[in-house]
Formats: C-alpha cells, structure tokens, sequence
C-alpha cells in the first residue's frame, strides 16, 4: 500500500504545474546544510517526497502518515536525516553534492505542492598569498615615493572574491580605479609616511573566508637595509651568472674533451687504441 501511494504521488506530481523555485543553499565540504521545506498558511502535510535531481534522479527520503524513511539506497543513505518540520539535512556534505532536490508536499485535503532548492558546496578557503612588486623609479615618480603592486592569490578554489583594506582606517579606503583582475590586484602609492601601514587582502566565498595582511614598504627597493641585495640587485647578479654557466653547459657537451682533467684522460685512452691498431696491422 505505501509502495502504491509513493507510485501515485509521483505520477501526481508529473502531472502538477511547474514547481515552485527556492532558494539557493550553500555548504562546506565536510560540513551540515539544512534544506528547508516551506509549507503556506494552514497547508497540513500528510505525505512528502525529497528527492535529488542531479546527476541522476533518487529518493532520498520520504514521508507517509507520521514515518519518515530515509534508508533509500542512494548516494545520501547515512548522511540524510529527516526533521519533524519535513526539512531535509545533509551530512557530511561532499563535492558531488551540488546539485537540485525537489520536495513534493500534499496535504490533508488533496492539494500538492512541488518546491526545488539548489544545493552548492564549496571548499573551505585557504589562507591567500600575498605578493608584493615594486615599480622601478622613474623621474617622473615624485622623490622618496614607492609605487607598489599587491597581489593576492588563493590556490585551487573557484567562485571566490577578493577585497582589500588598508588597515588603521574607519572604511576600506580602496579606490575602484586602483583594482585590477576581478579585484586580485591592488595598486598603491606609499610614501615616508606609510612605512608602517598595512593592506589586508581577504578572499571569500559564500561559506568560508580568510585574511593575510602585508606591510609593503618593507619591500620598498629604496629602503633596502645595508648588505641586503634589492631585487635590480639581484636580477643583475643571477641572470649573468645563469647565463655563463649556462654556455659552459653547452661547451661541455660539445666539447666533453675540454670540461676537465678527467675527460681529458678519458678522450685520451679513446684516442690510444685507435693509434695502436696500425702499428699492429704492420709488425703481423
């Protein structure tokens, strides 16, 4: 008889006006979603059906005279519980999880009503990386400035935005016109006067965020502490030195002859039998 009703309230359903659209829910991998089933104003539930639509349609848990039953054998089996109110809670959520349910509601007079939520679920953010690149000096830039590229970077997450502060200040204080790439890139000009202020770059999605905050005129190339390289410094030191042992790689290839004392005695007994067959030809 309960196998009959569910058959019939299906085919009810197949037969029902479009379904009316919830709202979007969002979830942590490893984490709890509560998926709400709304019923109107003296709608009296008797029967309910959860199902999930994606990637394939299951039953995930149903609902006929007072027994809830979640133990359908579909992806969710374990992780779904059924609450007295008819909402419909996940967990531990997964990444295949996203996806549309629909949740089929009749009531004790006969009328039905369809609703369909869609389900996302998010990785947790990790802390960003913050990258920091000064401008090369120029006699257009006004004396004792740093111009500075910030860079912010979080690996291997989608569906993220990223936002600045400039700690220290009643609002974020971050014109529109110095963001670049979806607000990634943040350009600023610091002086004398800002050498301990801080940028925070906060990235975000709907379930999770995290911070990490740099102070960029440490990085400035003007205030370099004595005996430390800047990075002109470096660039002008490593790319000849790459550059020779580079060619001195390719001679030694070329020439495996002349890369060193033991290549030299090694071509030397190459050579030696080489010699020595035609003086042996003659005396036979």
């Amino acid at each position: 008889m309960a196998m009959w009703s569910l058959w019939s309230l299906l085919l009810w359903e197949a037969l029902l006006p479009a379904a009316v659209h919830g709202a979007q829910v969002h979830g942590q991998i490893g984490g709890s979603v509560l998926l709400a089933a709304e019923c109107p104003p003296g709608f009296q539930v008797r029967e309910a059906i959860w199902r999930s639509l994606w990637p394939s349609e299951e039953l995930v848990a149903t609902f006929f005279r007072g027994a809830p039953e979640t133990l359908y054998h579909s992806r969710f089996l374990g992780r779904a519980q059924l609450h007295k109110n008819l909402s419909l809670a996940l967990q531990p959520l997964e990444s295949g999880d996203s996806g549309n349910f629909s949740v089929l509601l009749v009531d004790t007079g006969g009328r039905a009503r369809t609703q369909i939520l869609q389900l996302k679920v998010h990785d947790a953010v990790p802390r960003p990386v913050v990258q920091v690149f000064i401008a090369v000096s120029g006699d257009a830039q006004p004396p004792k400035t740093c111009q500075v590229l910030l860079s912010c970077w979080a690996p291997n997450i989608s569906d993220i935005t990223y936002s600045w502060r400039r700690e220290g200040t009643t609002d974020f204080g971050i014109e529109p016109s110095s963001l670049f790439t979806d607000g990634q890139v943040l350009k600023v000009s610091l002086g004398p006067g800002d050498k301990s202020v801080a940028y925070s770059c906060t990235v975000s999605n709907p379930v999770s965020r995290d911070v990490a905050t740099v102070t960029p005129w440490e990085s400035c190339h003007h205030e370099a502490a004595p005996g430390k390289s800047s990075y002109k410094d470096m660039v002008l030191v490593v790319v000849p030195v790459a550059l020779l042992l580079t060619l001195a790689g390719l001679l030694s290839v070329w020439h495996p002859c002349y890369s060193g004392k033991k290549q030299k005695d090694i071509c030397t007994d190459r050579v030696a039998p080489e010699t020595e067959n035609p003086l042996v030809g003659l005396q036979r």
